[in-house]
């Protein structure tokens, strides 16, 4: 069997006498902390060989460090990110004089010189400079290990159900097994290596990064990498970091060289203990000192035992996986390797891969997303790269949101944690970017951001002259509300709620015709409307993705201020502004129209941006029972703008079909994303390349199949497809704090349960009519919808009516 390192073959360690030598037993040889095979767990990941390439390797991470695993034999290869290491330094993007210029912006815009208006921003109104920074690969560790003949009964899995990645082989008649977590308790990387024969247990280690770095030896059993991030347009880089690697050996030997190579010779296991940090406190600091912090958590952990780490790290683990379940049924095709069944999803012969792809995307908020880590960027966590595509930044314009998506319904609020203390953080710089380039209060930010918390307009006028980004990540914070209740969290966030509504208050225009409020300057994002002098434009007024969230922006804040009990001289006025809003309308085709005027040419631009849509989804402003006709352009929409699209595009149309209850096609787009051109082996989602907000998209679409409640109702299987005709799901989250489990059989329900959190009144529709047991109060207003409440933490039973 071939193996694969980018670096090629590292030396294998010799029989030289080791510098620390360590007590050999006979029972070390024979007993390991690692599970034994288990064929018949549906979660996992599995392949017959070593990944050759990183879109093949296996992601594992606690939220802040995390590395991608090749499971090699003659060498392994583990890539190292730690999620504060960012390119360049502490910097201010915003342009001083910006504000001078915004009067003339909105006269050229409103005199439809497309082409003048959008040349003004991108010379005066883009942030400074233009280009945002880069999240950056830190570097690989490298092990050469001992042994030498043909490999046979490779194996190499991923185990969703306790966060292990795995590698088991045989070599020269002995038997090899490799395990790789990342403790979220004990914040660092832990690498199991044991075998079925006593003193067998060998190899040198290195640390290799394209980082200005150097490597070194700390002491016997312990090598570290220290370096520096990259520069970044002109500004050089800022953020220190270290890595470290400890060899804990059961027997045989271990020392250092002082060039940075570590070596174990003739051992019966070794635990790697890996610890990353950074110098990075926050976008405004990186004086910290990152020896220090990886020592911090280097010591304890080495000096525990790997069964108590890694029993440690299952827990936690499963403490959040273990909230959800989901079967969607099986077939023969489960004993394929997952790369096998990529491309054959489609026939409807493998229910199971979908379970197992939902069940993997919520493994990956949980490893990329958890304090005290950094949000999911747009490759959540894992980058091999100095400069990845589109820097790996936040995109806010649809790709961040969509990475929290499942964090409501797939019962995973803790990881809405980092998301949350970056928008906080956004909303201080963002104040400043409010006054500097609008002269307004409260505070903005546009279509990206990055580690130092960009929230000027950047890139270029043509995609980043939207201003509306700082009201879509406000209602992030609302949605935790809406599925937790966390009052606190609420209160703590309000302050960001209203800034983001005070600076629509002071920056909304007045439109001539009707009178109605509008944004200018804006877009509609990344879509352009006209050719102007021989140039795309995209720059406009009061697009209707705007107008949409800033409806949902103001009825946000106002129930918050409600439930706060506070500012009611201000809910008064936002009411006020909410209803001269410019409305959603139809255009000439029979479609939403995308801006203030029905352009006829621009309706029929094919993008996989679908923004005028934000109503349909992730919104509730349009849906077929509440606003049928606007149902009936978003169809329209869709099919205009095109089923071609990138992996993120196609998961947000699986959310928008299941909210239009057309399950075929909302099935198709699942059947379309789960495709080699779409998904990597490793089930990485492709842009292409790899961006993760396909995989929580598409997390999301699965859910809205089983379990709607945007609409002040909560609804079971609205949009099941034939493909799952008998399954269940246990402890998926509504709105209004609700945890449901569900069974069905021949498309049909056939019990159901609730578990109320907040004690709060439910509106149930389900697919026929049904009996409620164990609820403090029921009610029937339809056939098939049923009004229960009981206390808080009740539960109650639904079961179908016979016939």
């Amino acid at each position: 069997m071939r193996d694969v390192s980018r670096r090629g073959v590292l030396a294998v360690a010799g029989g030289t006498a080791a510098a620390t030598a360590l007590p050999r037993t006979a029972a070390a040889a024979t007993t390991t902390a690692s599970a034994p095979p288990d064929p018949d767990n549906p979660l996992r990941l599995w392949y017959r060989a070593p990944a050759e390439e990183w879109l093949e390797a296996l992601p594992v991470g606690n939220g802040r460090i995390g590395a991608m695993v090749y499971g090699g034999t003659d060498t392994e290869h583990l890539q190292l990110n730690e999620d504060s290491l960012w390119a360049g330094s502490p910097h201010d993007y915003n342009r001083p004089d910006a504000v001078d210029h915004l009067a003339e912006i909105r006269r050229l815009i409103l005199a439809e010189k497309w082409h003048q208006a959008q040349q003004l921003v991108d010379a005066h109104f883009m942030g400074s400079p233009s280009e945002q920074a880069a999240y950056q690969v830190l570097g690989t560790l490298d092990l050469a290990l001992a042994g030498s003949g043909d490999v046979t009964d490779y194996e190499r899995e991923l185990d969703l159900t306790s966060a292990l990645a795995r590698v088991r082989y045989t070599r020269g008649g002995v038997r090899h097994t490799r395990e790789v977590l990342a403790s979220a308790p004990d914040q660092v990387i832990l690498v199991r290596l044991t075998a079925d024969t006593p003193g067998v247990v060998g190899f040198t280690a290195s640390f290799n990064t394209p980082q200005a770095a150097g490597s070194s030896a700390v002491d016997a059993r312990t090598i570290a990498l220290d370096g520096v991030s990259g520069p970044w347009q002109g500004r050089d880089g800022t953020v220190r970091f270290r890595a470290t690697v400890r060899a804990v050996a059961d027997g045989g030997g271990v020392r250092t060289d002082p060039s940075g190579t570590l070596t174990v010779t003739g051992a019966d296991a070794v635990t790697l203990v890996v610890s990353l940090a950074t110098s990075y406190r926050n976008y405004l600091d990186v004086d910290a000192d990152p020896a220090e912090r990886a020592r911090r958590h280097l010591d304890p952990a080495a000096a525990t035992p790997y069964g108590k780490l890694r029993e440690r790290h299952v827990a936690d683990y499963r403490r959040m996986f273990g909230r959800v379940a989901l079967d969607l049924g099986t077939s023969e095709r489960t004993l394929l390797p997952t790369d096998e069944r990529i491309g054959q999803f489609g026939d409807g012969k493998d229910p199971q891969f979908a379970a197992l792809y939902f069940q993997y995307g919520r493994y990956l908020l949980i490893s990329c997303s958890r304090a005290p880590g950094q949000a999911a960027n747009l490759q959540g966590l894992w980058n091999d790269s100095m400069a990845p595509a589109w820097e790996s930044k936040y995109t806010v314009n649809i790709n961040f949101e969509m990475n929290y998506w499942p964090a409501g319904p797939a019962n995973l609020a803790e990881c809405w944690e980092p998301a949350a203390t970056m928008i906080h953080e956004l909303a201080e710089n963002g104040a400043r970017t409010a006054k500097l380039h609008y002269g307004a209060g409260g505070w903005v930010t546009h279509h990206n951001t990055d580690a130092w918390r960009g929230t000027a307009p950047v890139d270029f006028a043509q995609y980043g002259m939207w201003p509306t980004g700082g009201a879509w990540l406000s209602l992030m914070l609302w949605e935790r509300y809406r599925f937790t209740g966390d009052e606190a969290a609420l209160r703590a966030d309000y302050p960001v709620l209203k800034g983001a509504v005070e600076f629509f208050l002071d920056t909304l225009t007045q439109e001539s015709e009707h009178g109605w409020l509008i944004t200018n300057p804006s877009q509609s994002p990344e879509v352009t409307h006209h050719q102007d002098e021989g140039e795309s434009v995209s720059i406009c007024a009061g697009p209707t993705m705007d107008m949409q969230l800033l409806r949902d922006l103001f009825d946000a804040y106002r129930q918050a201020a409600r439930v706060l009990d506070t500012d009611s001289g201000l809910r008064e006025r936002v009411a006020e502004a909410r209803e001269r809003l410019a409305p959603t309308r139809i255009g000439y085709l029979g479609q939403i129209q995308e801006w203030l005027v029905d352009w006829e040419e621009a309706a029929t631009v094919r993008s996989r941006h679908v923004s005028h849509l934000y109503g349909l989804f992730p919104s509730a402003q349009i849906t077929p029972r509440t606003t049928p006709d606007l149902a009936a352009a978003a169809v329209k929409s869709l099919e205009l703008r095109g089923t071609a699209g990138q992996g993120w595009s196609l998961a947000w149309k699986i959310n928008m079909w299941a909210r239009l209850l057309d399950r075929e096609r909302a099935y198709k787009h699942l059947a379309d994303l789960l495709t080699p051109a779409r998904t990597a082996p490793n089930l990485f989602d492709l842009h292409p390349p790899f961006q993760i907000d396909g995989n929580f998209g598409g997390v999301s679409g699965i859910t809205e199949m089983l379990l709607q409640s945007h609409a002040d109702e909560v609804e079971l299987l609205p949009t099941l497809p034939s493909a799952w005709p008998t399954g269940s799901f246990r402890g998926l989250r509504a709105r209004g704090g609700f945890e449901l489990d569900a069974h069905w059989a021949d498309g049909a329900l056939t019990a159901a349960s609730v578990r109320s959190l907040q004690g709060r009144e439910l509106r149930l529709r389900t697919d026929r009519p049904v009996d409620v047991a164990g609820a403090d109060r029921v009610e029937r207003p339809e056939a098939n919808v049923v009004v229960c409440a009981t206390r808080k933490n009740g539960a109650y039973r639904i079961v179908p009516r016979k016939a």
